[in-house]
């Protein structure tokens, strides 16, 4: 497997719909860590996309997240590259085949779009510490399929630093700051 190129990587995030939330065991670190890879994204300029699984009956995703999003997909079916994801990626992010994926649910339509991405022969990174189930036993199991389906799975500082390369970039100091001043949870 290659390593993360800031110019080769999209970031997706899949489904942190508000009214879904709180009901995803940890939400509010799941959140956090993803808008953290966002605004990084946006620092280095890697274009981020959301999905909203049946916003009409499900609302919007999260106010802060959705800001950060170059677009969104609407969706009804668990796999966003069913319902216009590709295109938009094409659109987006042309010629970006490494696609940073992290969402809610993981063992649903986070698993469902990253295994579509798979078949579509993009490079896939799971965030696992910035995607989100109702269940943990869920979550785990999402993230072992993931692996075994030949995705990469990779926490959210992994990808930032992986981006940055090399403490000299130019936005280093900017991103760092970033992490730092993500809270931390207890035992993690």
């Amino acid at each position: 497997m290659t390593v993360m190129d800031v110019r080769a990587s999209s970031l997706v995030l899949v489904d942190y719909q508000a009214r879904m939330m709180p009901a995803i065991a940890g939400a509010d670190d799941v959140v956090a860590k993803a808008l953290v890879l966002a605004r990084a994204a946006a620092l280095l300029e890697v274009p981020v996309l959301g999905t909203e699984q049946n916003p009409g009956r499900l609302g919007p995703n999260a106010d802060a997240l959705a800001r950060l999003c170059v677009q969104t997909v609407p969706k009804t079916q668990f796999d966003a590259c069913e319902d216009g994801l590709l295109a938009a990626l094409d659109a987006q992010a042309s010629g970006r085949r490494q696609v940073v994926i992290a969402g809610c649910e993981a063992h649903v339509c986070m698993m469902q779009t990253a295994l579509g991405l798979l078949r579509a022969g993009r490079e896939v990174y799971v965030v696992e510490n910035a995607s989100g189930s109702r269940r943990p036993s869920d979550h785990a199991a999402a993230m072992r399929r993931l692996l075994q389906a030949g995705a990469t799975i990779v926490t959210h500082e992994m990808v930032l630093f992986e981006w940055l390369h090399d403490c000299r970039h130019p936005r280093f100091r900017e991103v760092l700051a970033l992490v730092k001043a993500e809270p931390i949870a207890p035992h993690q």
